[in-house]
């Protein structure tokens, strides 16, 4: 590809800024793609159970021996459960069901159901899915099942359902809701409704009522087993964490040795290579505390939950050496490559992989998970198990006799999806595949380039922080730093059929969509920075689509699909003026990023398209949708107008650089004579309104900050002055609101909003209650970008791609540099 230079701010490196994040809603740990994808949501690391970003469990486990006691630093050992009684995903079964209402001790032991139906579960009015099809809008339910040993440690309800339900056992209601799951959700049953059990047989009845939307019942129960540990381990103490741009670094104590346990997932954007490589490294770094020797072992286990969507599904795993590497693998036996769509999913085809240097002579094996803990304090380091359910993946590392200064070693994490993409029904393999490299060859190239990778990653994290210390200060180099992992982590990398980038997000925790234009839109400012060829590759999808006439409409798509298949829009309605303008803005900030109109030529015609429509459609945008879809439609919308006046000027802008000078000075006559109608239509006294139509309204006009930021001279300075102003009467404890309709915000938004003060203090007083968001909130997931700014908590939305807005303000001051000496030349390999 062609190489590409990005200009940094100069620092000398005496002055590059070692200060880091220290505090976030929650913690990266292994950040690569959307399904690859591991946090802690605690401040401490050993309070809780490792999660991926949906929630779901992925246990990462770290336990340290120091002579003789052990110390756990890392996550907590998962729970551990038997089957009771299996839900249909575990083993299929049937029960007794009617749709007419019962009579009187239907739910009893002894009831008389021989005249009800007999059915498979689950009953759903989903045809493609219903082992029983269920369309009324009761339905009642009784199961029997037979117990012999009635000794359960604690008795849980495994439970789907859609809509209202009331839960008996043996007579007894246990457990009653209004409302519905998305899928199974365990819940405890009280010790006194437990002891209803019997030996023998037992009946477990239900009554479900569809109010609306979809219908789903099914039910198993599990007895969550007690651990019975052969040791006494003991809690690190944990003494600080620090986030950077591509690591979190911990520091324990643990008893008489001191450990430092640092995540690196090397998300370095100028060598592509490197960036999309699936491998992180977990680095130890131990030493004594109290000027004497000690004999160290560090224990790393991984959840093969890492491989599959749901814990029905058995694992096969394999243990092996390649490339003078030790190696574990784990992934599902079915292996259902790109057979899934949506957002609430975890990966299920592919293989995990926990990979040491030979030179280590570290341990690995694979246990059950009841069994994985015990093992090292038992020193019982052989594989018990190759497949199954609830598996775990086994490394011990001997440090042998460790002193005052540290001892380092690693294990690398890894994971290939096989396919990674799905491309108007061409699968796609990951970019890291390309000339045919193995996941091996990847494992194997990041040992022996771990020093020079971990250089350039502290390198990369200090010129960061220091340059958006430089733009914004501290607290706003700290949002930067939470940002950057996330949003690389919403996308995948995969090349075209014909060769292209493609940078695909997907629209996490919402409707899972892949490549969604206004998703990419407050992405861009991350990847426009450090590598603009990223950024292509957020459009190239988009303009195919179009340019193959597969999309026929005169303006963009508003997406490519549902993750991970972009086989055509999904998304149910458009967003003509919304998309139209943020193709032609991003393409008109890649020509001002890459110092070529080239890009803009490929796609001439396409944009000529999109601007001709926004000068007809977009000075007073009809009833529609824009980015902010959560709040509704809105017609006369007039931030959504400005975005289509500053992408018109774009338009002129690119035109004129590609030497048509007619067109250039058309367009810019349209946008400024927009611009004036824009100033009347929308004043509002002290403010300009949300809407045309009523001057009792007020809205971010985030939109407006790339007449700025691309140096356009389109709005007055009196607009952004008068809007900054109101603003700042308008914040609350943790944030400026949207708009005048609500109290939540979109951080993004704000961020964005924040650049166009004229000066640093106004900067820092709109983008400080965002800070405080970030560090109080008391939602702990992946940074949500639409909280409430009352009380700091998620409104929706989160570990989304659109964070990378978050960097606006660093792409000002970028753009603002252009003629500064390079510092840094940034291939794309």
């Amino acid at each position: 590809m062609k190489k590409s230079i990005l200009i940094f701010f100069i620092f000398s490196i005496s002055k590059l800024a070692v200060a880091q994040a220290t505090k976030a809603p929650v913690y990266p740990l292994i950040t690569h793609n959307t399904y690859f994808s591991i946090w802690s949501d605690t401040d401490s690391l050993n309070a809780s159970t490792t999660k991926h970003w949906t929630g779901n469990d992925q246990s990462l486990v770290g336990i340290i021996q120091v002579d003789n006691k052990f110390y756990r630093f890392l996550g907590k050992e998962p729970d551990v459960y038997k089957t009771i009684l299996p839900t249909s995903e575990d083993k299929p079964y049937v029960c007794k069901y009617t749709e007419t209402e019962p009579s009187a001790g239907w739910t009893e032991r002894q009831f008389n159901d021989g005249a009800w139906k007999t059915g498979g579960a689950p009953f759903t009015d989903n045809k493609a899915q219903a082992k029983t099809l269920w369309t009324s809008k009761n339905i009642w339910i009784r199961r029997e099942f037979t117990l012999t040993d009635i000794n359960i440690n604690q008795l849980l309800l495994n439970l789907y359902h859609d809509d209202n339900v009331e839960v008996y056992l043996n007579g007894q209601k246990i457990y009653n809701t209004k409302g519905w799951t998305s899928d199974f959700k365990l819940i405890p049953v009280k010790e006194e409704f437990q002891q209803k059990l019997v030996k023998g047989k037992n009946v477990i009845a239900i009554h479900c009522a569809n109010t609306a939307g979809g219908a789903w019942l099914d039910v198993g129960l599990l007895d969550k087993t007690k651990r019975k540990l052969s040791n006494e381990i003991q809690t690190a103490h944990q003494n600080s964490v620090v986030i950077n741009a591509t690591q979190t670094i911990y520091k324990f104590t643990c008893g008489n040795a001191d450990l430092q346990l640092t995540f690196t997932s090397p998300l370095l954007m100028n060598d592509l290579n490197i960036f999309s490589r699936p491998v992180s490294y977990i680095s130890y770094k131990v030493k004594s505390n109290d000027g004497k020797q000690h004999n160290v072992k560090v224990y790393f286990s991984a959840s093969t939950d890492i491989a599959l969507n749901k814990p029905s599904q058995e694992i096969t795993t394999e243990k092996y050496a390649a490339n003078h590497l030790s190696v574990l693998k784990a992934g599902t036996v079915e292996q259902p490559v790109l057979k899934k769509k949506g957002d609430d999913l975890r990966i299920d085809w592919g293989y995990m992989y926990v990979a040491t240097p030979q030179y280590e002579n570290a341990v690995q094996y694979i246990t059950h998970g009841i069994e994985s803990v015990n093992s090292f304090f038992t020193g019982n380091t052989k594989s018990t198990v190759k497949q199954g359910k609830q598996l775990v993946l086994n490394t011990v590392i001997p440090f042998g006799s460790v002193g005052a200064a540290y001892t380092e070693k690693f294990v690398e994490l890894g994971y290939d999806d096989l396919y990674a993409i799905q491309f108007f029904h061409v699968n796609l393999k990951p970019w890291w595949k390309k000339g045919g490299k193995t996941i091996e060859n990847e494992l194997s190239d990041a040992v022996n380039k771990y020093n020079s990778i971990m250089q350039k990653c502290d390198s990369f994290n200090k010129a960061m922080y220091a340059d958006a210390e430089k733009a914004g200060g501290k607290k706003y180099a700290d949002l930067c730093v939470l940002a950057y992992r996330q949003s690389i982590a919403a996308h995948q990398l995969v090349q075209s059929p014909k060769g292209d980038v493609l940078f695909l997000s997907k629209e996490n925790f919402s409707n899972g969509s892949i490549n969604t234009v206004d998703v990419t839109y407050p992405s861009a400012p991350l990847y426009l920075i450090y590598n603009p060829k990223l950024m292509e590759g957020m459009l190239n999808g988009i303009f195919y689509y179009s340019e193959s006439g597969k999309w026929i409409k005169g303006f963009p798509a508003h997406d490519l699909g549902t993750y991970p298949l972009a086989n055509g829009q999904t998304y149910g309605e458009d967003m003509p003026v919304e998309e139209s303008g943020n193709m032609i803005i991003l393409t008109a900030a890649i020509v001002k990023a890459e110092n070529s109109p080239a890009y803009a030529r490929l796609h001439w015609k396409t944009l000529s398209k999109w601007a001709d429509f926004l000068s007809k459609a977009g000075l007073d945008p009809s009833n529609q949708l824009c980015t902010d879809d959560f709040a509704g439609h809105l017609a006369h919308n007039a931030n959504l107008s400005v975005k289509a006046i500053v992408a018109i000027d774009c338009y002129a802008e690119m035109a004129k650089q590609l030497g048509d000078k007619k067109t250039a000075t058309a367009y810019r006559k349209i946008a400024e004579e927009m611009v004036v109608k824009w100033i009347n239509m929308d004043a509002a006294g002290d403010h300009y309104a949300l809407v045309f139509n009523d001057k009792d309204t007020w809205s971010q006009k985030y939109n407006l900050v790339w007449d700025k930021v691309l140096g356009l001279h389109l709005f007055p300075q009196q607009v952004y002055d008068s809007e900054i102003k109101f603003y700042l009467t308008k914040q609350n404890k943790f944030g400026l609101p949207l708009d005048s309709r609500k109290t939540y915000t979109k951080s993004d938004w704000i961020l964005w909003t924040a650049t166009l003060a004229s000066d640093q203090h106004d900067f820092k007083e709109l983008i400080n209650p965002v800070y405080k968001y970030a560090t109080e909130t008391p939602t702990h997931v992946p940074l949500s970008d639409w909280h409430e700014t009352t009380n700091g908590k998620q409104v929706g939305f989160q570990a989304r791609s659109v964070v990378g807005g978050y960097f606006m303000k660093l792409l000002l001051e970028k753009f603002n540099h252009k003629n500064d000496k390079i510092t840094s030349v940034q291939k794309t390999k």
